[in-house]
């Protein structure tokens, strides 16, 4: 009797093992990494600096004209606030700015460094051989001879060495290959690129800028403490500032018949401090350029003077504040004088808020500018008495009076009047503020970027490879030499594929117009000995 065992079910395959945590994080960063550096991520990355850039031009910036930021918060007091949370008036020096820019400046690396090193492979590399089946491709076309096969290639290698095309000789067949600038150009334009946000990034850490006004017979030094504003990157110190002092000795502005602006030029004086300065004259698109500092002229007004003397004989004399623009067209301005050490005492501090006029003209008792240029002069005053502040802790702007002081009480109107040039107002004290002219101030921004001839040669390096993009093809064409049947003849199959702008059917049409006219002359001349289909491949 025999006992057979019943058959064992067959045993469960081992369920798949999991990755590990790491390797899953892993696996994720490399996916992100790959997405990161596609060039698709790059242009898109690069459309969004572009599209945040456009606010920049549009709204005004602190780093180019505090005045004009804050016209814009007189203009739009609403909007005004809302826009400076989002930094639009510092965009360039934004976080969501400086996010995008750094994405791409990453992207760009991973992205242009593979092909870089892809590139030189290729042009270090033989052109691939001819395709089995030449009439497949978009050009392509076959011409008879009667020369041999070997022959038939050598005046295929003359011809296209003419047209600078990179030549391999195979076993009877021909392939050549030229157009690799193209993609050196692709190459070119993209490193460019990352080098100019090298640049600019570079600037923007060791480059700094500041903003002052300067009234005619004053200056300034390079000096973070004597700037109404500035600004200056993370790896800046003061002591790191380069000595320069400037010095505004005229001003003067030109207008066209519609009182437009015509031109602005600044005689200065410049030099390192204690040193014989040197004069130049400087413009709005002419600024003083030295070893890397910038000092532009962004603007100008007017500082008018004054002349208070107290009861007892006491004055200050030709005082000049300047008055900030309120009206670009008509250039009228407002300001404010402070005097809080005219009395020995330090008691009834005196303050005048004013409002100049280069051409003034009063109507219902309220001065108005009706010109630019300073042909009628004229200033409405405020005068105040009282506590200035000053001394408080709590910083002021030295163009205007805080209306806190004017609320509480510590300022108190005594006084005003409408003056011309030469008239003068008197206190209930008699105290006199005399208007006795005007002076004209510049603004002046000095500005340091060690970085702006990189970024020029960047620029010129990102040009020159965007036109060898835009004008270079990349271009191979292949031949094949076989036995022509009956006659003992050779046909030449010729086949043409090309990448980049334009049709490359034309160029086709010519270079086998060329070869036959070069076949029939081959044949009509003494023949010479050539290699054949036996010859072993050359590669130049």
């Amino acid at each position: 009797m025999t006992i057979t065992a019943p058959p064992r079910p067959p045993a469960a395959a081992p369920p798949p093992a999991r990755p590990s945590s790491g390797r899953r994080v892993a696996g994720l960063l490399l996916r992100w990494w790959r997405r990161l550096t596609a060039m698709r991520t790059a242009i898109v990355l690069l459309f969004l600096l572009a599209l945040a850039a456009v606010p920049g031009s549009l709204l005004p910036q602190r780093s180019l004209s505090q005045n004009n930021v804050n016209q814009y918060f007189a203009d739009h007091p609403s909007l005004a606030p809302v826009l400076d949370r989002l930094y639009l008036f510092d965009v360039f020096s934004s976080p969501w700015f400086a996010a995008v820019y750094l994405l791409l400046f990453v992207s760009l690396i991973g992205c242009v460094l593979p092909r870089g090193l892809e590139h030189y492979r290729a042009m270090r590399a033989a052109p691939p051989p001819a395709p089995r089946n030449l009439l497949r491709l978009p050009d392509a076309g076959e011409l008879p001879t009667a020369l041999p096969a070997g022959q038939a290639l050598d005046v295929v290698e003359e011809e296209l060495r003419v047209r600078r095309f990179r030549v391999v000789r195979r076993e009877g067949e021909l392939s050549a290959e030229k157009g690799y600038l193209k993609e050196t150009g692709n190459l070119l334009f993209h490193l460019s690129l990352v080098a100019l946000l090298l640049g600019l990034a570079g600037g923007k850490l060791w480059g700094y800028e500041g903003s002052i006004l300067v009234t005619e017979g004053q200056g300034f030094c390079n000096s973070f403490q004597q700037y109404d504003t500035y600004s200056a990157g993370p790896l800046v110190d003061s002591g790191d500032l380069s000595p320069l002092c400037v010095d505004l000795e005229d001003f003067r502005a030109e207008y066209e018949d519609n009182l437009t602006a015509a031109s602005f030029t600044a005689d200065i004086g410049y030099g390192a401090p204690g040193e014989e300065g040197r004069t130049t004259t400087i413009g709005v698109n002419d600024p003083l350029r030295l070893d890397g500092d910038r000092v532009y002229t962004t603007g100008h007004g007017f500082s008018p003077t004054f002349t208070v003397t107290r009861p007892d004989g006491t004055s200050l004399e030709d005082v000049s504040v300047p008055f900030l623009p309120s009206d670009q067209a008509t250039m009228a301005s407002q300001g404010a004088l402070k005097v809080p050490d005219l009395r020995p005492d330090g008691e009834d501090q005196l303050a005048v808020e004013g409002f100049f006029a280069p051409t003034g003209l009063v109507q219902g008792g309220v001065l108005t500018s009706v010109d630019p240029r300073p042909l009628a002069p004229q200033v409405a005053l405020v005068a105040y008495q009282g506590y200035l502040g000053l001394d408080s802790g709590i910083p002021q702007s030295v163009y205007s009076l805080d209306s806190a002081q004017i609320d509480r009480g510590s300022l108190t109107e005594v006084g005003s009047a409408n003056l011309s040039v030469g008239e003068a107002m008197t206190l209930p004290d008699g105290t006199t503020i005399a208007f006795t002219g005007y002076r004209q101030f510049a603004a002046f921004q000095y500005s340091h970027d060690p970085g702006q001839l990189w970024v020029l040669g960047s620029s010129i390096a990102l040009l020159t490879g965007l036109l060898g993009m835009l004008l270079l093809r990349r271009e191979r064409v292949f031949a094949r030499a076989a036995a022509a049947p009956g006659d003992g003849g050779t046909v030449l199959t010729l086949a043409s594929i090309t990448r980049g702008s334009g049709e490359n059917a034309p160029r086709f049409a010519a270079l086998t117009d060329d070869l036959t006219n070069a076949l029939t002359a081959r044949r009509s001349a003494p023949r010479s000995p050539g290699p054949g289909p036996e010859d072993p491949p050359r590669v130049s």
